[in-house]
C-alpha cells in the first residue's frame, strides 16, 4: 500500500457485466506507489474474492481521499460522441451530460443490469440511445477502438461505459475538491492533483508483461505500469497536450480524450 503523500498510479480494467453488486472476473485493479512494483489490489478482507462495481467505487473514494497525488487510468468511455449531443439537444457540458445520462441510465442502482435498461425494462435509456457508427474524435485516431454504442461484439467498451459512468459521476461528486477528471476539468491538472483519465490498454499492454495472469489483470497491470513509466520519464506533459486544433479541443472538452493518444 502507498505511503502517506507518495504519488500513486492505479490501472483499472473495467467490466459492465452483471449487476453492481456482483463480483466480476473482468474487474481488476493494480496500484504502484512511487517507483515501487505494481501490485494487484484485492477486495477488502471479508468481501468476495472478486471486485464488484459498487465495492470498487467505495474503495476508490477512500483511496483517492488520502493525502498525495495520484494518476488513475480506467478503460471505459468517459463521454459520448458529438452526434449524441446533437441528437438529444444536450448542452456541450460534461457535467450536464453526466446528469442527463444518470437520469436515464440507472445502472448503478441495486440489481440493475445494463441490458435491462437497453431493453426498456428499467429506467429511461430508450430515450437516450446512440448509433454504433458514431465514434469520438479520439477513437477515430486509434485502430481497434470500438464505439461506445457498439454492444455485443468482441472487445466492446459499450457495456462497461454505460455501467461505469454513474460510478464515475458519484466518485467525482464525492471528491470534487481534489479530483481532476481529465480533460473535462482542464487539460493541465494542478500540481499534486488526483487525476483520473480514460485509457486504452492496447496502447500499453505490449510493453509490460505479467506471465500467468488473466487478460483483465494483464491490462490493469499494463495501464498502471505505463502511467508510472511515463511519469518517471517526464512524458506525462506531452500526453496532456495531444496537439489538437482549437476546433478539436472544443469538442474534446465534452467528448473526452484517451490519455496517450496524440
Amino acid at each position: 500500500m502507498a505511503g502517506p503523500g507518495r504519488i500513486r498510479f492505479l490501472g483499472i480494467d473495467y467490466s459492465g457485466a452483471g449487476t453492481p453488486e456482483e463480483g466480476l472476473a473482468g474487474l481488476e485493479v493494480f496500484l504502484a506507489s512511487g517507483d515501487g512494483p505494481a501490485e494487484r489490489v484485492a477486495p477488502a478482507a471479508g468481501a468476495r474474492r472478486r471486485w464488484s462495481r459498487r465495492a470498487l467505487a467505495g474503495w476508490l473514494e477512500a483511496e483517492l481521499s488520502r493525502d498525495g497525488p495520484a494518476w488513475v487510468g480506467i478503460d471505459h468511455g468517459f463521454s459520448f460522441p458529438e452526434e449524441y449531443f446533437e441528437r438529444h439537444a444536450l448542452p456541450r457540458s460534461w457535467d450536464a451530460f453526466l446528469g442527463d445520462f444518470c437520469g436515464h441510465w440507472p445502472t448503478a442502482d441495486a440489481g440493475v443490469r445494463v441490458r435491462e435498461v437497453r431493453q426498456g425494462r428499467v429506467g429511461e435509456g430508450l430515450r437516450r440511445l446512440g448509433d454504433p457508427r458514431w465514434r469520438r474524435q479520439t477513437e477515430r485516431r486509434v485502430p481497434g477502438t470500438k464505439s461506445v454504442f457498439h454492444f455485443g461484439v468482441n472487445g466492446e467498451v459499450a457495456t462497461s461505459t454505460h455501467a461505469g459512468l454513474p460510478w464515475l459521476a458519484r466518485i467525482r461528486a464525492a471528491l470534487r475538491a481534489r479530483l481532476h477528471v481529465w480533460p473535462f476539468d482542464g487539460w493541465r491538472p494542478p500540481a499534486g492533483a488526483v487525476v483520473v483519465a480514460e485509457v486504452f490498454p492496447s496502447l500499453s499492454r505490449g510493453a509490460f508483461s505479467l506471465p500467468g495472469a488473466s487478460p483483465h489483470a494483464r491490462d490493469a497491470h499494463a495501464v498502471c505500469r505505463w502511467l508510472q513509466a511515463e511519469w518517471a520519464a517526464g512524458r506525462m506533459g506531452d500526453h496532456l497536450s495531444p496537439g489538437l486544433t482549437l476546433a478539436e479541443e472544443r469538442v474534446a472538452r465534452h467528448e473526452g480524450w484517451i490519455l496517450g493518444v496524440g
